[in-house]
């Protein structure tokens, strides 16, 4: 919120302006940090404020977290207060809705609020796992490196949506590509052979009255074709959105052949990752399986987390409730079991994301091997056959002309 102001400055000067802050308290803080003798304090009531509306546009990247929680940490180890760490970082960041936040959150502090609150009123950009890790931090006084681990945690999960996201690109475009290429031979290249066979009087083979048929059709009825898939995928997709639906996608998400088992093996390594950070940085058990059910993207994991939840907070320990859920894999479970007994559950489960991460690096290049050459051979076949259509068409009216 704005604030227009009168006050004095050090050498008895008077002055006017304007200032932004949280509410009126932190905007006299703010100006007596600053060496303002504050005469009057009124807020300022704007109807649009476009330095805010184009801020909305702006999307707050991981790597942005990221980069901030390492610097912030370095400022902090080289004996900087938080206040000024935050303002010299401000003034480094490029991303307007970032750069708003980060001042916000500073003068929150200047108003009396911890960082870990002040960073709790900006969702959009700090999670509450983030936010909860940075008050255990500053509970503990380890604040400097509850900021690395969080900016390592953000990094790894960044890298491995990355190496999936990169590994399905290529075979996309490839599909997108032959879909294209076939449409078109299919739509304009074969429908002009159709008046040379009128002109001859020739009777086609069968490839080539097949394909034939195939483009009458779509040419008829292509336009409600493509009108029922786009009614089935706008039902499909609202029904995904009901929790009902939504629980059912995520449940075939882990059940697919190949897929499932990457899909099952990411979601748990976020999840050892998760709980390996809270653990480390000092939350207690349950509550570090809250923030691993909120961190969860996969509603099935959601729900049998929750319910180890339950029993572990009923005494039953953290193992023994996974050990019946077929969602948490065996290593998984006999790792939990031997941290508990250790009194090393972080080592444990960060041995257990490592492994995952590796197994479902691997699963997801073998799938892409696969697919790549899977695609060759279908688009090949798919030319091969309109191209022998074409050919046998050329030859059979050649041959029943000359006849």
């Amino acid at each position: 919120m704005d604030y227009s102001y009168v006050a004095y400055t050090a050498d008895r000067k008077l002055v006017k302006g304007k200032i932004s802050a949280t509410n009126e308290e932190a905007a006299g803080n703010l100006l007596s940090y600053g060496g303002y003798q504050v005469v009057s304090l009124k807020s300022v009531a704007q109807f649009f404020n476009m330095e805010k509306l184009l801020a909305r546009f702006h999307r707050i990247q991981p790597r942005e977290i990221m980069m901030f929680s390492r610097q912030l940490a370095l400022l902090l180890e080289s004996g900087t207060d938080i206040v000024t760490a935050l303002d010299l970082l401000q003034g480094q960041l490029d991303n307007q809705s970032l750069k708003r936040m980060v001042g916000e959150v500073a003068s929150d502090i200047r108003g009396g609020a911890s960082f870990s609150t002040a960073l709790s009123q900006h969702p959009r950009a700090f999670s509450q796992m983030y936010h909860r890790a940075v008050a255990a931090g500053e509970q503990s006084g380890n604040l400097e490196l509850v900021l690395r681990q969080m900016a390592e945690h953000i990094e790894k999960g960044t890298l491995t949506e990355k190496k999936i996201k990169g590994a399905l690109t290529y075979p996309i475009i490839v599909a997108i590509v032959a879909v294209v290429v076939v449409a078109l031979m299919v739509t304009f290249v074969f429908p002009a052979f159709e008046p040379l066979y009128s002109a001859f009087g020739a009777e086609p083979p069968f490839a080539t009255k097949l394909l034939m048929s195939i483009t009458t059709w779509l040419t008829q009825y292509g336009l409600y074709l493509l009108l029922g898939l786009i009614a089935i995928v706008v039902v499909a997709y609202l029904y995904i959105r009901t929790p009902a639906g939504q629980y059912q996608w995520h449940e075939l998400l882990l059940r697919m052949p190949v897929v499932g088992r990457i899909n099952q093996l990411t979601e748990l390594s976020r999840c050892c990752r998760t709980m390996s950070l809270l653990f480390r940085v000092g939350l207690p058990l349950p509550e570090i399986m809250a923030m691993a059910i909120h961190a969860s993207n996969n509603k099935v994991v959601e729900k049998n987390l929750t319910e180890v939840q339950q029993e572990l907070i009923r005494g039953e320990g953290l193992s023994k409730p996974m050990s019946q859920r077929k969602v948490f894999l065996p290593l998984m479970v006999q790792m939990v079991k031997v941290g508990e007994e250790s009194g090393h559950l972080d080592d444990t489960l960060t041995t257990v994301a490592e492994n995952f991460e590796v197994e479902a690096d691997d699963k997801t290049s073998s799938a892409v091997g696969l697919i790549q050459p899977a695609m060759t051979i279908i688009m090949g076949l798919v030319i091969a056959f309109i191209a022998l259509a074409l050919i046998s068409a050329m030859y059979s009216v050649y041959g029943q002309v000359n006849l």
